[in-house]
């Protein structure tokens, strides 16, 4: 895709930041039958003007996500540039057809864009390179700030404790991890004041409570999931939907005692029903997710013991 030749550049400085935060806001926000029209025009004309319509009425959800990354020392403007990428990949490959609002699918290109970038800017040696010493990079700001572990320094053993427990990994990690994180830009920077007196970071960070955006795209990708979960029930015989179901999907499951008087089976007998059901089960809502070409895949409840 080309990149679009409206769109608002953004350099290094406060100021520039400023300004790029306001430009960025006189983008109209767009109703869904725009966006969905605006999405087959791009789809399947390969209309620029298309293209350039949804990235820049995306803008403000790329730069609230990007200042949530803020706080790795990098510039910002870069940060909120490798975000705007991330959005174009999105809607390049935008389905308007697949039923979902681009902000629910863009906001995972974004995010993985900017991590990306945050991993490539950040030496492999300071960061791990294990999988879990990447979540603890991603995670460990947002737990502190949960636990209100905000002192600069040392975290307490207690908070160390409670961290490690949280992300699944070592202690020592976490005290590692929070050493090497020490000194970089605060969160809570206010931005200087503008003509229009709006310009704190409140305004843009992602905070505990989640966006708006990010509210609604959890939403979008939860109905999303049921409706994966629905479909895919339907895959199964009427006694393997009501085993799963009952040993799954409630909030008290049942017990294979319980389900073993009710069809006059064996525990085991149950066991295997639901043993069996359960990977059709997980197989057709993959398929689902694939077919949508949504980047994550639902998460089907635990067993239950």
């Amino acid at each position: 895709m080309a990149k679009p030749m409206n769109l608002p550049m953004i350099s290094s400085g406060e100021g520039s930041l400023n300004r790029y935060l306001q430009e960025i806001r006189k983008f109209p926000m767009l109703a869904p039958e725009e966006e969905y029209m605006l999405g087959k025009r791009w789809k399947e004309h390969q209309d620029p003007k298309a293209a350039e319509k949804l990235i820049t009425s995306h803008l403000r959800l790329v730069a609230k996500i990007a200042m949530g990354y803020r706080g790795y020392g990098l510039p910002i403007g870069e940060v909120i540039s490798e975000g705007n990428i991330g959005l174009m990949q999105a809607v390049k490959r935008f389905e308007p057809d697949k039923g979902f609002k681009l902000a629910t699918y863009a906001m995972w290109w974004i995010k993985a864009q900017i991590q990306e970038f945050v991993l490539r800017s950040w030496s492999l040696v300071k960061i791990g390179t294990t999988s879990s010493q990447k979540k603890l990079f991603f995670n460990l700001r947002k737990v502190k700030s949960r636990i209100q572990a905000l002192e600069e320094g040392d975290l307490r053993p207690d908070q160390v404790k409670l961290i490690a427990k949280k992300l699944g990994v070592e202690e020592q990690e976490v005290v590692n991890m929070n050493r090497r994180l020490a000194g970089d830009a605060s969160l809570n920077a206010p931005l200087r004041s503008d003509a229009d007196g709006e310009g704190e970071w409140q305004d843009w960070l992602v905070d505990d409570h989640d966006s708006p955006e990010a509210v609604l795209g959890d939403n979008e990708e939860a109905d999303q999931r049921n409706a994966y979960l629905s479909s895919a029930l339907k895959t199964l015989s009427e006694r393997e939907r009501e085993v799963i179901e009952a040993r799954k999907l409630r909030d008290e499951p049942a017990t294979l005692e319980d389900l073993s008087q009710k069809f006059g089976v064996s525990r085991e007998r149950i066991r295997q029903i639901e043993v069996r059901a359960f990977e059709k089960l997980q197989k057709a809502v993959k398929a689902a997710a694939a077919k949508a070409l949504l980047p994550k895949t639902p998460a089907l409840p635990q067993a239950a013991g």
